[in-house]
Order: C-alpha cells, then structure tokens, then sequence
C-alpha cells in the first residue's frame, strides 16, 4: 500500500486496516512456521504496511494535538 492511499483514509479506516493486516500477519506467521511460503519477502511487505500505517495514525494524532494547543494559545 503507498504512502498516497494511505493518506486518503479516514483515521476510522486506517485502525480497521491496521487490525486486519496485524491479523493478516499472524496468519502469515503461522502458514509459513508449517508450510514454506512461496514468497517470505510478502512477511516484511505486511509489516512495513503496518509500520506506514501507524506512522500515519501517529502523525494525524500529533497534528490534532499542535492544532488544538495552537488554537487554545498555549504554543510553547
């Protein structure tokens, strides 16, 4: 997933996609611990998607924060 699309999402949806590619991973975990994968890179790929996405939840919740305390007077 691009660092684009991720910013189109509602904060709403990127917890709901943080939860299901989180539950996508552990899945992917276990397959591969009985199973080979056929492509193990796509383990790194599921993490550094979750990585993006929490950085992006991250950033929104600083943003929110700076705004208010900019708004309420108090910028430091």
């Amino acid at each position: 997933m691009k660092t684009s699309e991720i910013k189109e999402l509602s904060s709403s949806d990127l917890l709901e996609r943080i939860d299901t590619e989180r539950t996508m991973l552990v899945r992917m975990k276990l397959n591969h611990a009985i199973t080979p994968l056929d492509n193990p890179l796509k383990v790194k790929e599921v993490k550094l998607t979750i990585a993006r996405l929490l950085t992006e939840l991250r950033t929104r919740e600083l943003n929110k924060k700076f705004n208010s305390q900019i708004s309420n007077g108090k910028e430091s």
